[in-house]
Formats: structure tokens, C-alpha cells, sequence
């Protein structure tokens, strides 16, 4: 027998279900470890699975989260790559590239997409693709304090590091386990001479490089397209003086994956011939505005926040025992953080709460951004309680509440009758109700004697919850909670 899953008939709730069935589908719109992964990684595997596993770094040009949105050259490239294949993208992030490569043998990434320098020793590790960019390893170093009053650019020039020969008795701080290491290992065989060299693990390149700029350290190294980059970001800082040839960088497989690697290197073999590749190029290693993107309060690398709303976000969240970042990631699916917004359906707010039942939390347009938060995280937290007793598991829940959020609690009920009936999980989101939901916009689904509210064009929740999921994946790993 056909579960009846009832609604409250409180009048709150009676005003919530007029809602639903008038506005929602008809008009309307953990750090967590990596997903086991499988021993195999080859195309096929990756096709089969629907999803292909990559690890970059964090940086404020290969991966980061700025005003809410996941952005960078190695992120937008992997997600070009993923769309190509026609799967979805599940990213991870580590700071230590010999880590990755590690792990990236170990079966736990399908590829490594964090600009690796191609070098024999590496080579012995893994299988390199195509070079997507060549560049050269930097010396960054600061200039004179006075530089900008001096008379002539010589008397710059004569303070700095030009010849590598000058390097004797100097100190050097690297990341841990980058080819810089073993560049200035081989430099000091050549020079005949002595560097002091100092690996350091607890900090990336970007931070060792606004450390030479901030005048904590001296001196290191980074690559050239890199050391472009920080050098508009800190004027102070000298770029000029190479201390390698030039190099190859590419993205990583585990060795004897030749069909990963060869359907990798006949998609960057189209993709580097598109206007796509040269703008994505342009935005990341060129283009001011986006540069100083990295500087910005939003951007998670400098100020570690998502929104103006992050503390009050922080707050309500914990009333309905949600990760904040979760909470985050619905508010900006629905307004992007804007206060002001109003959808043609006339959801306003922040949180986008139709007009019903904005008079049934007691709110409106004039309510405070604060006041709308507290009133939809009072209705996030009726809609968890409607599916309490039947799932306990919190984190399934959470995409039964996103989607009844969309669409109204009616339709989601609908869809686990459905579930049900066709002998699939009621209690279960993913290939279970999800798919029914995703089909009420069919006569077959949504005329079934077990559908009580009708139409919902349903493919609207069904990516509602994918989008919010998959950003929040995003906020938890490149925000600190």
C-alpha cells in the first residue's frame, strides 16, 4: 500500500501548500576525504562512473571561490575537460604536489591539474600530457625600498639579484617538494657556490611570494607565468631574472593510462585552438580586473569569506544544524547574496520567499536582510521536520528539504509515492526520488493515481539541488569552516 504523505493542515501550512501547487513548478523557478576512489581511471572507467576526479591547488589563479562563485584557470579548465567527456567534475584540492602524485597512484584522483612542472623525475612517476603552457622558474626578490625615487633604472638594476653566481650565501625559501628545489640544487653545481636553501610545508608559493613582498623573507622562486601575475599584484616586487630554461607544464596521469591521456591530449589539442582558451588565458594571467580579484575581501585566498552575510549566515545555521557553507550555497543560488532582488514570480529577498509565505513568517520587502535569513531558515527548519521521522540520516535529508524548497513540499511528497510505487527507495534522493521528480512534467508521471498535486516541471528542483550541492562541495573545500 501507497504511503499518504500529509501535510499539516495548520493554517501556516495550508498557506505553504497554495503556494506550492500556484507558484512553485508551474511558475517559477565536510571538508570531506575524497570519494573512494576506484582502482581503475582509464576513459572508460571515468565515463561508466559519470565522474571524473581531479586534485588542483588552491591559488589565486589556478582554483579559488570569489563572491560566492568557484573560479580559476586549472578549476575552468578541468570543468571544459569534464563537459567534453559529458560527467560531472568532483575536485580536490592539495597544496603539495608529490602528495598528489602519491595519491594520484594510489588510485585516489583520476589526474593531477595543478601546472606541474614536466621533469625526468617526475616522468618516472607519472605520464605528462601535452604542454599546456611553457614557462620559466623566477627569481622573486624585492626591489630597493627607494626604488621609486632613485634617478636612473641602473641604480635599481645595480641592487639586484641579475647574475644566478650572486646567489652564494643567499637564502632561498621554497614550498616543500617543487621542481624549484631541484633547479637550485643543480644551480649550485653549476655556480660552484653555495645557496641556503629552505623548504618550508606549511607554505604554498603565493604566500612565499607575498612574503618577499611584504619584506618577511627575501627571496624565492615561482614560475614565470606566476611571477607575472604577483608582480601586478605587489609593484614592489623584481620578476626579472631567470633561473631556468624554459620548461614544459602539464597535467599528470598514472603511467599506462593511455587512454585517459590520449583522449586528454586530443581534447587540449581542439580546446587551445578556441577563443574560449585564449579568454580563459587572458582572464586568469592578464586582465587587471582579475587580477586584483585576488586582493579582495570575497576572494577565498585573501579574506576567506563568501558574502557580506557570512556571521549571520554562521549564526542561523547552527539553529538547524546545517554546515553554514551549505546555507551559504542556497542564498546564492537563490539571490547571489542581493538583498534587492525580486524574481518574476515575485519571490524577493534574500532568501527569495514568495509573497504567502513571507506574511506566514512574517516578513516582507522591507524586512531587514537579517530578518529574511531568520525567516527562511525558520522554513528550512519546518521542511526538515516533515521528513524527520521517515529519514534519519541528515545529509540525505538535506537534499529533500533543497528541493522542497524549490519546489514546494507537495510535489517532493508526490515524487516518493512515485518512488514507492515503482519499487524504489521513498527515503532515498539520488536515483530514487530524485528521478521522479525530475519526471512529474510527464503526463505518464504526473497523471499517476498516486500524484496528488500535478505538474512540476521538475528538472528545476532536480538541478537546484545539484547546483547548490555541488557549490557547496566547492565552499567546503576552498573555505575554512
Amino acid at each position: 500500500m501507497i504511503k499518504k504523505w500529509k501535510l499539516n493542515r495548520s493554517a501556516f501550512l495550508s498557506t505553504l501548500l497554495t503556494l506550492v501547487i500556484l507558484f512553485s513548478c508551474t511558475n517559477n523557478s565536510q571538508q570531506t576525504s575524497p570519494t573512494l576512489v576506484t582502482e581503475k581511471s582509464g576513459l572508460s572507467a571515468i565515463i561508466e562512473r559519470g565522474k571524473l576526479i581531479a586534485v588542483t591547488n588552491l591559488g589565486s589563479t589556478s582554483y579559488f571561490i570569489f563572491r560566492g562563485e568557484p573560479m580559476g584557470y586549472q578549476f575552468e579548465l578541468l570543468q571544459s575537460f569534464a563537459d567534453h567527456l559529458g560527467v560531472k567534475l568532483e575536485i580536490h584540492v592539495d597544496s603539495d604536489p608529490e602528495n598528489s602524485i602519491q595519491k594520484l597512484n594510489a588510485g585516489h584522483y583520476d589526474l593531477v591539474a595543478q601546472g606541474l612542472t614536466v621533469t625526468g623525475a617526475r616522468r618516472e612517476k607519472v605520464a605528462f600530457t601535452d604542454p599546456l603552457m611553457q614557462t620559466r622558474q623566477i627569481l622573486v626578490q624585492r626591489k630597493p625600498e627607494n626604488w621609486r625615487r632613485m634617478r636612473t633604472w641602473n641604480e635599481v638594476e645595480s641592487q639586484m639579484v641579475r647574475n644566478p653566481v650572486d646567489l652564494e650565501g643567499k637564502t632561498i625559501y621554497l614550498q616543500r617538494n617543487t621542481a624549484f628545489h631541484n633547479r637550485l640544487i643543480n644551480l649550485q653545481k653549476e655556480i660552484g657556490a653555495n645557496i641556503n636553501i629552505i623548504e618550508v610545508s606549511d607554505k604554498d608559493t603565493e604566500d612565499l611570494v607575498a612574503m618577499v613582498a611584504s619584506g618577511d623573507i627575501d627571496y624565492t622562486v615561482c614560475d614565470e607565468h606566476i611571477a607575472k601575475v604577483s608582480s601586478k599584484y605587489y609593484p614592489d616586487l623584481d620578476t626579472q631574472t631567470p633561473l631556468s630554461l624554459t620548461q614544459n607544464i602539464g597535467w599528470a596521469v598514472r603511467r599506462g593510462n593511455s587512454e585517459l591521456l590520449d583522449a586528454l591530449n586530443e581534447w587540449w589539442r581542439e580546446f587551445e585552438q578556441t577563443s574560449y582558451a585564449r579568454l580563459l588565458h587572458d582572464r586568469y594571467f592578464n586582465n587587471p580586473r582579475g587580477l586584483h580579484a585576488g586582493q579582495r575581501e570575497f576572494h577565498s585566498r585573501k579574506g576567506g569569506r563568501i558574502s557580506n552575510y557570512d556571521d549571520i549566515i554562521r549564526k542561523y545555521s547552527k539553529s538547524i544544524d546545517w554546515d553554514w557553507r551549505l546555507l551559504a550555497s542556497l542564498i546564492y543560488q537563490e539571490s547571489r547574496f542581493r538583498h534587492e532582488a525580486v524574481s518574476h514570480a515575485g519571490a524577493f529577498g534574500i532568501m527569495q520567499i514568495m509573497p504567502a509565505t513571507a506574511i506566514e513568517l512574517g516578513i516582507d520587502t522591507a524586512s531587514t536582510a537579517v530578518e529574511q535569513i531568520a525567516a527562511g531558515v525558520r522554513y528550512l527548519k519546518w521542511l526538515d521536520r516533515q521528513f524527520s521521522e521517515d529519514i534519519s540520516d541528515t545529509d540525505e535529508r538535506q537534499k529533500f528539504v533543497l528541493a522542497a524548497y524549490n519546489a514546494g513540499i507537495a510535489h517532493v511528497f508526490d515524487a516518493r509515492r512515485l518512488a514507492a510505487k515503482n519499487k524504489k527507495d521513498p527515503n532515498v534522493w539520488d536515483d530514487n526520488v530524485d528521478y521522479y521528480l525530475r519526471n512529474k512534467s510527464k503526463p505518464e508521471y504526473y497523471l499517476d493515481e498516486v500524484v496528488y498535486y500535478g505538474y512540476c516541471r521538475g528538472e528545476e528542483p532536480y538541478n537546484y539541488v545539484n547546483d547548490i550541492l555541488n557549490r557547496y562541495d566547492h565552499y567546503r573545500r576552498a573555505i575554512t569552516n
